[in-house]
């Protein structure tokens, strides 16, 4: 049937170029490799509204790094008393750069900075790990004082403000290694050379979305994050930008012009940002517009290679439009296990793609991304006992029904 050939396509592209073509954001991997950026710890958390403990924060983060992802966020530093499940992450900074978890590939740990004070507290807290330290789990070091406050966000709800923003047969095929050379905040552990740390920040494509959440302009927000790349690169630092509701605003709705977010991206790639996630927030996108979206993108001179997108299942569009970001060479996913997450700005939008039915899609496909399947499922159903909800995963369920019959 007709509507399938696109599909087929990506798969004779997937097999048939293996060994001539280059896809990735950060290195120059063979062709079929996709690099999965797990959100979890971060994204995937900070909207619970029950408080996590250190502990399995530290835990989820383990397991994840042992299932073969090389980039995982692993927290946020913004001020506990906007976000209070991030109110640890200098906490989880000083345990991951002092006591790294074995993994069997070196993992890029990604931290989002609202601000340049919030890289400024990230940058303190590395300075002062030593090899071998660990933090004491039952006091936190963040100090309230010294975080950086974003400013409050308009609601409807009468809630606590959560934090901004906001990826088959044989799951343990292995690509080659697709990190890209790094030379950031290293870890103290020489178990763990080779791991990195990197930064996120963020900005939106409407300005009404841009006011809500971070009570500014686009303008304004671009000009924070300019700030906030050159400290950044002062240091030899990675840095990720976000462009939030790329393909729908829970304000202005779903029509969010192609345009806007491809002169917002190219700013960030102009400031220095080295890789952008366009992001699906509120899970709105199709594959029509998500398809318009990334030929708009590239008509304005933005390259796929400096791309990733980032997928919400609102309305169980996410792996539709991760095929059509396939078929147009990108190779860089945000999910988060267990389909964590959410859009607090967005009635009824629900969490990240999970990483699961991710990789479990992609695999089908013929592409490789180097985590086993079958170990995320695992996880998935393990945080999603651990916080009391439901697991969002359709192929992790599947999978551990099968292994557990």
């Amino acid at each position: 049937m007709v509507r399938f050939q696109p599909v087929r396509r990506l798969v004779c592209t997937l097999v048939n170029q293996r060994t001539t073509r280059c896809f990735s954001a950060t290195s120059h991997p063979c062709a079929g490799e996709v690099r999965i950026i797990e959100v979890g710890p971060r994204d995937g958390l900070q909207n619970e509204k029950t408080s996590i403990p250190l502990e399995t924060k530290l835990e989820l983060i383990k397991r994840l790094a042992q299932t073969g992802l090389r980039d995982i966020e692993a927290g946020s530093f913004v001020a506990p008393k906007w976000v209070p499940q991030m109110a640890n992450s200098a906490d989880v900074l000083n345990h991951l750069l002092g006591h790294p978890p074995s993994a069997p590939y070196p993992i890029t740990y990604n931290y989002l900075v609202p601000n340049v004070k919030g890289l400024q507290k990230l940058l303190r807290t590395a300075d002062d790990v030593k090899p071998g330290t660990a933090p004491d789990l039952s006091q936190p070091t963040d100090d309230p004082e010294t975080l950086p406050t974003p400013p409050p966000s308009p609601k409807e709800q009468e809630e606590a403000e959560p934090a901004p923003i906001t990826s088959t047969e044989d799951p343990n095929e292995m690509p080659s290694d697709t990190s890209a050379v790094r030379d950031p905040v290293k870890p103290a552990s020489s178990s763990a050379a080779g791991n990195q740390t990197e930064i996120s920040l963020f900005t939106a494509a409407t300005e009404a979305f841009s006011k809500a959440n971070t009570n500014c302009s686009i303008a304004e927000s671009l000009q924070r994050c300019k700030e906030i790349v050159a400290l950044a690169k002062s240091r030899d630092i990675r840095v990720r930008g976000y462009v939030s509701v790329a393909l729908g605003c829970p304000y202005e709705g779903p029509n969010v012009a192609p345009s806007r977010v491809a002169e917002v991206t190219a700013s960030l790639l102009e400031m220095g940002v080295d890789e952008v996630s366009v992001a699906d927030t509120t899970g709105m996108g199709t594959a029509p517009r998500t398809r318009e979206l990334l030929k708009t993108l590239s008509a304005a001179g933005i390259a796929s290679q400096d791309l990733a997108l980032h997928f919400h299942d609102t309305y169980g569009q996410a792996l539709v439009n991760v095929v059509v970001g396939l078929e147009h060479g990108i190779r860089a996913f945000d999910s988060s296990v267990g389909g964590l997450g959410g859009c607090p700005y967005s009635r009824g939008a629900t969490g990240n793609v999970a990483t699961e039915d991710l990789v479990y899609c992609l695999h089908s496909l013929g592409a490789t991304t180097g985590v086993d399947v079958e170990k995320m499922a695992e996880i998935g159903s393990w945080i999603s006992t651990e916080l009391g909800r439901e697991n969002d995963s359709r192929a992790g369920k599947a999978m551990l029904a099968r292994l557990h019959a």
